[in-house]
This record gives structure tokens, C-alpha cells and sequence, in this order.
């Protein structure tokens, strides 16, 4: 999507639902020009001998610069607060924040040939507060995304690939890979359904970890407040032998502030 405002005060139903469908699909566009702050919950269990379950929220605010008028630059960030029990066999309770991923996507304002595209480093923060919320690792690498949008349909990838280069050397070095294929359809009244996977592959370990989510989410608005409501499931069709298993769910809250 290209850099220019949208959302506007339509006098008619109709050019307002025209324009609530046009920011449902930013929305589904990782690199779109709109300032977002989802709140993403997610549950899972099966980890471990103890079947250890795991309850986090993904504070996950998007925010675009204008670097010139070709230009953009997206900063993604992924800040998990987390509560876990038993992960790591009769491991017990922990509660607070894991580790940060840091994404700057540098994209041009106006598709080309159709394709929307985004390229940059990303970057791995050690901020967890307790050893098994995080890796304890300093970590950077490349990232990138794809995507087109055409009528209500939107499909596209996201990548990325993380080396650890610092931080505690008594733990596993971090070399993984991240995937995230999606596919979503708007609706004229800004229902989206989406599709997509969020894998990992951890080069260390050769274990992959493939979660398939499908949610439905609603764009709204609050006092004139656009916001986007979203409940979904997962199957984890891989994951490693400590891992998450079966089935899994996921609630969001999304802010919108549109230029």
C-alpha cells in the first residue's frame, strides 16, 4: 500500500465502509504506512514430560518514517510478557518479559509492479527477566518481506534469520530461521480471514517448530478510535520434542492510528 491517507470523514455509510475495508487490509500488510499497537494473547500447551502450558501477550507496535519521498522505514517491534508453567519439566512458575525482536523494514512508498516489498536487519534483544523467558543472547540478522494485494485478497511472506553474537557463552548459541507465509481475505464490511504459519527452524538443533493459525478479526471503532478485534486457533503440525503440542488459541486487540 502506498503512503497515502486513507481514513477520512465520509459523510455516506457506504464510502465509510469502503474506507474501513481499504484499513482492515493495511492492516494485514506488515509493512503498510499506518502506526498499529496490537495486543496479541496467545495460549499453548504440551510442553515437556509435564505437559507445561504457556500464556503470553505480544506487545507488538508497528511505526513507519517517511525518509524521503521515495522512502519509508517500518520499525516492527515484538515485546512478549509472558507466564509459564513447567516448561522445562517440573521447572515451576515464571512471569515476566522475554526477549525482543527488533525488525526495521526499509520500503518503497510505491509498489513495484504490483509488489509490495520491505528489506532490513533485524535484531535479537537479551531483555527477558528470568533465564527460561529468554536465550541470554545478543542476536542480528537479515529480514524480509513480500506481499500483494489484490482486491480483497492479500498474500505474502515474511522472513527472517537471527545469528547470536554475543551474550552468555553457557548457552546455545541462537542460528534459526523464521518463515511466515500468510494469505487473508477482507470483506466490504472489514471482516479479515487469515491463513498463515509461523515457523522456525533452529539450525542448532535441526527442529522445526510449525504453528498453522487461522483467525477472524473485525475492524471497529471506539469514540471514533479505529480498532481491530481478532480470535483465532493454532495447530502445531511440528514442533521439537520439548516443545508446544495439539492445539492452541490466540485473542488480539489492535490500535489504529491512521495518518
Amino acid at each position: 500500500m502506498s503512503a497515502l491517507t486513507i481514513f477520512a470523514a465520509f459523510t455516506s455509510s457506504a464510502m465509510a465502509q469502503d474506507n474501513a475495508q481499504e484499513l482492515a487490509k493495511k492492516l494485514s500488510n506488515p509493512i503498510a504506512s499506518l502506526i498499529s499497537v496490537p495486543f496479541q494473547g496467545n495460549y499453548d500447551g504440551g510442553y515437556g514430560p509435564n505437559d507445561g502450558d504457556k500464556y503470553y501477550i505480544n506487545v507488538q507496535p508497528v511505526i513507519p518514517f517517511t525518509l524521503n519521498e521515495d522512502w519509508n522505514l517500518i520499525s516492527r517491534t515484538i515485546v512478549p510478557i509472558a507466564w509459564q508453567n513447567d516448561i522445562a519439566g517440573r521447572s515451576g512458575d515464571q512471569f515476566g518479559l522475554g526477549d525482543t525482536t527488533q525488525s526495521l523494514f526499509f520500503s518503497p512508498k510505491k509498489p513495484t509492479a504490483g509488489i509490495i516489498w520491505g528489506i532490513g536487519p533485524v535484531f535479537l534483544l537479551p531483555t527477558a527477566t528470568d533465564n527460561l523467558l529468554g536465550g541470554e543472547k545478543w542476536g542480528a540478522g537479515p529480514t524480509g518481506v513480500v506481499l500483494k494485494q489484490e482486491g480483497p485478497w492479500t498474500v505474502g511472506a515474511l522472513a527472517n534469520h537471527v545469528w547470536s553474537f554475543a551474550g552468555d557463552d553457557d548457552r546455545p548459541d541462537v542460528n534459526a530461521t523464521f518463515l511466515q507465509p500468510f494469505i487473508s481475505y477482507t470483506t466490504p464490511k472489514a471482516w479479515t480471514f487469515a491463513l498463515n504459519t509461523e515457523s522456525t527452524y533452529n539450525w542448532e538443533t535441526e527442529d522445526w517448530s510449525v504453528p498453522i493459525n487461522f483467525t477472524i478479526a473485525k475492524l471497529v471503532k471506539v469514540n471514533k478510535q479505529p480498532i481491530q478485534l481478532q480470535a483465532g486457533v493454532r495447530y502445531w503440525a511440528e514442533s521439537p520434542s520439548n516443545g508446544p503440542d495439539g492445539f492452541g488459541a490466540r485473542l488480539a486487540l489492535t490500535f489504529l492510528f491512521p495518518k
